[in-house]
């Protein structure tokens, strides 16, 4: 498997740039050109274009935006990684106990799922960010309630499948307790479609994070998030192109990366895609 996933050259290039993501977040007071100049105001530099001083510029506040896109990267981190984390933390459990027991409470569950899929999910979400306020805190709440459904809905299908399957039935013949069986043999069989959907999800939660503070529900000022700066340059452009071109490119090289690699895992986590590629 891993010498196929790395045959993916879109694959591991996607890989790379979330690893290269991390490692700038992690060292972002350390890498960051001008640490100090993230936050403040600096009238003698605003607005001034790429130079060898600014590689990226200066904004409307003389900060520098290359360094306000490197701290930004711990911004954007925080919110995929918490908002999937409370996605999978309610989505999953759900779906196990839908799709297992096939009860009344499982279609009661799945009924409230569809009603939060019937909607648009960003529509949704910029709904409940401006009911709550504007705050980074409120965005990844509404973006954890409005994914929710996605990873029970996936869940419960492949958790109704695998239930049927021999191994199970025999799991439970020799008086395994439910718990055990949904825990130690269903959750294990279904990781797969899971890992490679929260890949996936991590993309687009980055982004709809990033037009979410562009729309300033999300991100306030002066958080260096990449949508924010990109809200902030308008009035400036096309003058000062380069203050929403930056973080513009962050944010399209995020998120492409992590739909590569959501990719190529399913390409080589789904056995169903190895099978007909193989044929």
């Amino acid at each position: 498997m891993i010498r196929e996933f790395l045959r993916d050259r879109l694959a591991v290039t996607g890989l790379l740039i979330i690893l290269f993501l991390f490692a700038v977040g992690a060292l972002a007071p350390y890498i960051a050109p001008d640490p100090d100049a993230v936050f403040g105001f600096y009238p003698a530099k605003r607005l001034q274009p790429p130079s060898l001083e600014n590689i990226c510029g200066t904004d409307q506040m003389g900060r520098d935006i290359l360094s306000r896109i490197i701290f930004g990267a711990r911004v954007t981190i925080v919110i995929a990684v918490i908002a999937v984390g409370i996605a999978l933390g309610i989505g999953v459990p759900i779906g196990l106990v839908a799709g297992y027991y096939e009860s009344w409470l499982g279609e009661f569950l799945m009924r409230i799922a569809d009603i939060f899929l019937s909607i648009p999910q960003f529509v949704l979400a910029l709904a409940l960010a401006s009911a709550l306020g504007p705050s980074i805190e409120n965005a990844i709440l509404a973006l954890s309630i409005t994914y929710w459904p996605w990873f029970s809905r996936l869940v419960y299908a492949e958790t109704i499948s695998l239930k049927r399957s021999t191994f199970i039935e025999a799991t439970e013949a020799l008086g395994a307790g439910t718990p055990r069986t949904i825990f130690l043999h269903v959750l294990p069989n279904i990781l797969s479609p899971i890992i490679v959907r929260s890949t996936i999800g991590m993309g687009y939660t980055i982004l709809t994070a990033a037009v979410l503070g562009f729309l300033g529900v999300g991100a306030q000022p002066p958080t260096p998030e990449w949508g924010l700066a990109i809200s902030e340059s308008r009035i400036f452009l096309p003058g000062a192109w380069w203050f929403a071109t930056f973080p513009g490119l962050a944010i399209f090289l995020v998120v492409m990366a992590f739909n590569m690699f959501g990719d190529g895992l399913r390409d080589i986590l789904d056995p169903r895609l190895r099978i007909s590629g193989s044929k």
